[in-house]
């Protein structure tokens, strides 16, 4: 028996800084044979409608008029619940990847109550570090030597797992997570007041954010996870200034 694949409507295909307008043609072709249709572009080099079209054909051209497009990939993952990021890489933020097929049976539950973003990098150099900190886990597919895929055909063969009915099995419980831009929100917080009281250093804060940002994100957060730790951090940031005041009080 088999349970129902991932609802396409709760996916995005999310491409960032695509250098070839045919590849973006040919995502929203992919997208299309698999029923999905959320496209987001972000910052996308001398895209050229004409050319794009080309390559997407009759079914895909509603796709690709009506992609979005954003600046940058903080603002295109804002709404999202649960990030994917490919890799072809492995390494540094890199070190656990998922394959597709592993990547695909944690959607099952999660985009029940999530909607989820999937993440590919340019056509040259794939997603960057920057790029991956905002994502909660990273997939990569198998190759026999050759490991950089062009990017529809890697679109193609993860939205392919995603829609691949999965063997039956309970389901998992599904939280909720906390928006992107709402864990961004608080990461800057967690950084500006850890930087203030001398636990980070505050010209390179990186290092043990970044940690966090990882083991948080294996966790998984909530929206009120997210709201219980920006409280804890409100509180220390009052107690710090009240601390603070009576010093320069008495230095005037």
């Amino acid at each position: 028996m088999s349970c129902p694949a991932v609802d396409p409507a709760r996916v995005a295909v999310v491409l960032v800084g695509t250098k070839v307008s045919e590849n973006v043609g040919s995502t929203a072709r992919a997208m299309a044979n698999l029923g999905f249709s959320r496209l987001i572009l972000v910052a996308p080099k001398n895209l050229d409608l004409n050319r794009a079209a080309m390559t997407a054909t009759r079914g895909g051209l509603d796709i690709l008029l009506s992609a979005q497009t954003h600046e940058t990939l903080e603002q295109a993952l804002a709404p999202f619940g649960f990030v994917v990021g490919t890799t072809a890489r492995k390494g540094g933020y890199r070190k656990t990847c998922l394959n597709p097929g592993q990547m695909a049976a944690n959607l099952v539950s999660l985009a029940k109550e999530n909607e989820v973003a999937v993440v590919f990098g340019p056509e040259d150099k794939g997603l960057a570090n920057e790029d991956l900190k905002l994502c909660h886990t990273f997939c990569t597919i198998p190759t026999a030597g050759l490991s950089s895929l062009n990017v529809a055909q890697a679109v193609l063969l993860v939205l392919w797992e995603i829609t691949r009915p999965q063997l039956e099995k309970p389901s998992a419980f599904a939280p909720k997570l906390a928006k992107r831009q709402d864990l961004e929100g608080m990461y800057a917080q967690l950084t500006d007041v850890l930087a203030r009281i001398g636990f980070i250093n505050p010209d390179n804060p990186d290092h043990w954010i970044d940690n966090l940002r990882r083991s948080l994100s294996r966790i998984g957060l909530t929206a009120r996870d997210v709201k219980i730790v920006r409280g804890i951090f409100r509180q220390m940031d009052w107690y710090i200034e009240k601390q603070i005041s009576p010093k320069n009080d008495k230095e005037r």
